[in-house]
């Protein structure tokens, strides 16, 4: 993802906030406490549930018309029970229950960590069908930096990475379960409400609109975008007859069309690098909002609106940052990290064809860059660990993941390949692996071994070092290239980077 989010904690004061009243503890089963669950991912090991496989969303939100109030929202989740369920374990936190059914039948519920707790009436076996329906409050939480609702000037937006889409809606808030979604707004007269996917209908009384929208390929959680405000959406057509559509706060709206209208050279460009765009729709959300990063949310990428109102960066820069959230879309959103570890597999492509467009585009020298990059390698894999295996995010960082390491580090795995394997092979590379895990998540290891087939050689000795080793190895055909003391204070990024906060002066520097 792009212009990373900055940081999204999660609050620990979720489990009070479940509870609608103490009817709702007192219905729980008295047998063993209900206890927070999770998948074991080596990032966040609260992270996600087990037993279950999330199949579809059904996210019905109202909005009063205040970016301060609680939205009155009703979540459905369609799943496949993959085991003997008597709890259902949904990650949720910030809102307040207000009832749960079970495939239509009242269910007991309470609160544990930042899980909600579901006991239905009766057990689910593995291979049953569940349709859970929560009603519940989502909150935007004032002067929350940890995620979820952003505000804007004029509304909200989300930011939901990395694990902050259940302090909006009661999910399986771990990438690995993609699912179907179904979006139902509501907002006021004078407002509108986009979100991801393709519109599916519009419902207008005299006081209100309902929105509709559906996407048509499975998605994360943390790459749900729901936009409320006083916007305007800006509709053109995209290489193969693509619809686009731009979100840009109305009064925005002419200046930030010239960077706009670049979105279908940007989609050509990048089909001839990876392949057809893989979704149905694209497009860019301008948020009115300082929330220093940009996010690569599915089909309908977050930006701040400075960007493209701020006569101080380059056009390059503004570019570049657009085609890493762009470049997300066939990488991190369409394949998608099987586990928070295999996270460069993200950010280390798209940074890549961020550089890529900017030496193709904005005569910016690739080979400087990962230069730099290499000289930097030690300090980051010793701030932050290696690409592939990086440390822990610091308690209260959540988005302390997303460091260089797994950026610019990322990328100068894949120079180091394309230097290995020539650039027939590793163009041959990148498009079998958007092919082949095309709606799907992928590992680190599936990388390694299609890298081998392709290469008709295998590669695992060759890029373990590159991705877990705690020095970095000798770049082939670049001897010459030494990094720096790996004591020495590492730079936050050489050259600007989307995913980490937007420094304007690094623009004006390069």
């Amino acid at each position: 993802m792009p212009l990373t989010p900055h940081p999204l904690a999660r609050r620990r004061s979720a489990a009070t906030a479940l509870l609608a009243s103490a009817v709702s503890v007192c219905l729980l089963a008295a047998s063993a406490p209900a206890e927070p669950l999770g998948i074991g991912d080596r990032l966040f090991p609260h992270l996600g549930n087990p037993g279950y496989d999330v199949l579809a969303y059904d996210l019905a939100l109202s909005y009063a018309g205040r970016n301060d109030r609680p939205l009155e929202a009703v979540t459905t989740i369609d799943a496949r029970v993959t085991a003997r369920l008597d709890r259902i374990n949904l990650d949720f936190a910030h809102g307040t229950v207000h009832s749960v059914e079970v495939d239509g039948r009242p269910a007991a519920f309470t609160g544990a960590g930042e899980d909600l707790v579901i006991t239905p009436e009766d057990t689910l076996d593995a291979g049953d069908s569940a349709r859970i329906t929560v009603r519940h409050t989502s909150d935007p939480v004032p002067g929350d930096r940890e995620g979820g609702w952003v505000r804007t000037a004029d509304g909200l937006a989300l930011a939901n990475q990395a694990d902050a889409a259940h302090l909006v809606f009661p999910c399986n808030d771990h990438p690995s379960d993609k699912a179907m979604f179904t979006f139902r707004i509501t907002a006021p007269e004078g407002h509108t409400a986009v979100a991801n996917g393709l519109p599916a209908g519009v419902d207008r009384t005299r006081a209100a609109t309902t929105w509709t929208y559906r996407t048509r390929h499975p998605m994360a959680t943390e790459l749900a975008q729901v936009s409320i405000g006083r916007s305007t959406v800006v509709h053109r057509t995209g290489p193969h007859g693509l619809p686009l559509r731009d979100v840009v706060p109305t009064e925005h709206r002419a200046q930030a069309e010239p960077w706009l209208a670049r979105t279908p050279a940007q989609i050509a460009w990048m089909e001839e690098k990876a392949g057809h765009y893989p979704f149905a729709t694209y497009g860019l959300l301008l948020a009115d909002a300082s929330t220093g990063f940009a996010l690569e949310t599915q089909t309908l990428s977050l930006f701040e609106r400075e960007l493209f109102t701020d006569p101080a960066l380059p056009e390059w820069y503004v570019e570049s940052i657009m085609v890493h959230e762009l470049a997300h879309q066939w990488f991190g959103n369409s394949v998608a990290p099987r586990t928070w570890s295999d996270l460069w597999l993200n950010e280390a492509h798209a940074t890549w064809y961020e550089a890529l467009y900017a030496e193709e585009r904005g005569g910016r020298s690739l080979e400087a860059r990962m230069r730099a990059a290499y000289e930097a390698s030690d300090a980051w894999r010793a701030a932050g660990g290696p690409p592939a295996s990086p440390k822990p995010p610091e308690p209260g960082r959540k988005i302390g993941i997303f460091r260089p390491n797994v950026y610019a580090g990322g990328a100068l795995v894949l120079y180091a390949l394309r230097q290995e394997i020539g650039r027939t092979a590793f163009e041959r590379l990148e498009r079998e692996w958007v092919t082949r895990h095309r709606d799907g998540t992928a590992s680190t290891s599936d990388f390694v071994r299609l890298a081998s087939d392709v290469a008709g050689r295998d590669l695992s000795g060759f890029l373990h070092p590159w991705l877990h080793g705690t020095t970095t190895p000798p770049m082939p055909g670049h001897p010459e290239w030494k990094a720096a003391n790996r004591d020495a204070r590492p730079s936050l990024r050489p050259v600007p980077s989307p995913h980490l906060p937007v420094r304007r002066a690094d623009a004006e520097r390069e």
